[in-house]
């Protein structure tokens, strides 16, 4: 196998393109399962039944996976980042690569949550939120209010904004921390491998002793909360009750093992720790079935371990080992499927669909679903209309807005030329070159 070192351009990754679409439809299926507030199929018993089959940990397997898979792919294309110039370089490309899209999908969620009334010749507008309550909204626009254990924070707004604060600090983190992963020599790649490991294991565990943490997380979303058979006009986490709270308490060791960002640091530099021994050579499985049978194993364990450890921990190890394979099989030309171009293409607009899938949800809520009376077809029809949409604004948010910002600052930080030798000037005047 191919080796590449720190600097200099590393070849594509289809593969880990096309994986990326799968993570998010992971996200999506619990998404549309708990934020479509279809009633009564929400309150009934064959909805308890499917959500034991689709538990939360399903939609955290997804996060996780980006989070490892981000780790990776920095490290891919970042790992020989020094110097001021490349830094700003670097923080310009992350700050573009996340804050636009997500103000984007904040103001669709904004104007999917209003309510809209006409008063004689005009129209009327409410919004879910008040805008002068900046201790509610300007965390959330800045990303930084997953620091802060308030479920109106956390669930208020578009809520998988979460998993992007966490990305910052990834990304703020990397070009100081990279240097200890360039370091690593030997076999000195797999004891930091286990060791970061082990310490978000000994975090995990340190977070369900000492905030008790349970066992369940079914009511860590609030999908079955009303005694009612007609479908709510809001969903939620959209409903001006929501945003009238001052603080919703926290299941706490759901917190620190789940949102709080220091605590999934240690998964995007596995990721990074993962993309060093591929690029280096030590890490070379091509057999994806091994990591995959890993996966579905430890996803099993998920039912009997605590929360703290249910969300990410358990199923960590296998992830990286997914990512690396299949970043090997890219490099020895084994992709297959995962990395055709429609694979691609959906990978490639997963971001915006992770980011939009929410305020389309709460559109449907306001405009489709509420008032109505709809068993299991009337949910699956709507959360295939919530697909549908969602994919066709991923991709005019890919194209028109992602795409197009990538593309204006890909262009490096200078470097200053080296200043030719004069004798070898003054020999290429008389060679006449």
């Amino acid at each position: 196998m191919t080796t590449f070192p720190l600097s200099g351009r590393r070849p594509n990754l289809p593969s880990l393109t096309g994986a990326r679409w799968w993570a998010a439809m992971a996200v999506f299926l619990l998404h549309a399962l708990i934020f479509l507030a279809v009633y009564p199929f929400q309150r009934s018993e064959l909805f308890a039944t499917i959500h034991s089959f689709v538990p939360m940990q399903l939609g955290s397997a997804g996060v996780t996976f980006f989070f490892v898979l981000s780790g990776f792919l920095i490290y891919w294309s970042n790992s020989s980042v020094r110097g001021a110039g490349d830094i700003l370089y670097y923080c310009r490309r992350r700050f573009t690569k996340i804050y636009p899209m997500h103000w984007v999908a904040l103001i669709l969620f904004v104007a999917a949550s209003a309510t809209v009334t006409r008063e004689g010749a005009g129209l009327n507008v409410d919004f879910a939120m008040d805008f002068s309550r900046l201790e509610l909204w300007l965390p959330n626009a800045l990303l930084i209010h997953t620091w802060n254990p308030n479920w109106a924070l956390l669930g208020g707004l578009n809520v998988p904004s979460w998993s992007l604060g966490a990305e910052m600090l990834f990304y703020l983190s990397f070009p100081f921390l990279v240097p200890l992963v360039n370091r690593l020599r030997g076999r000195g790649h797999w004891a930091a491998f286990w060791g970061l490991f082990a310490l978000l294991l000994g975090v995990a565990l340190t977070v369900h002793l000492v905030f008790a943490g349970g066992w369940e997380t079914e009511n860590a979303f609030v999908a079955r909360l009303w005694e009612m058979d007609v479908s709510p006009v809001a969903e939620p986490h959209a409903d001006p009750v929501w945003f009238a709270q001052e603080s919703i308490p926290v299941h706490m060791a759901y917190f620190f093992s789940y949102y709080f960002p220091l605590s999934r640091l240690a998964e995007f530099f596995l990721g990074c720790v993962m993309a060093k021994m591929v690029s280096e050579g030590i890490f070379r499985n091509t057999n994806l079935a091994a990591p995959m049978v890993g996966l579905a194993l430890s996803f099993a364990a998920t039912w009997f371990v605590p929360v703290a450890l249910k969300m990410a921990v358990v199923m960590l190890v296998p992830m990286c080992l997914i990512v690396g394979t299949l970043a090997v099989r890219d490099l020895e030309g084994l992709s297959g499927r995962i990395a055709s171009p429609r694979a691609v293409l959906l990978g490639n607009i997963s971001f915006a669909f992770y980011m939009v899938q929410y305020p389309v949800m709460v559109a449907l809520q306001r405009y489709v679903i509420a008032g109505h009376q709809w068993g299991f077809v009337g949910w699956l029809c709507c959360a295939v209309a919530a697909f549908i949409l969602s994919v066709i604004l991923a991709w005019l948010m890919f194209t028109f807005i992602d795409d197009p910002l990538m593309k204006a600052t890909s262009r490096g930080p200078r470097r200053p030329r080296k200043k030719a030798n004069p004798l070898v000037r003054d020999l290429a005047v008389v060679m006449g070159r």
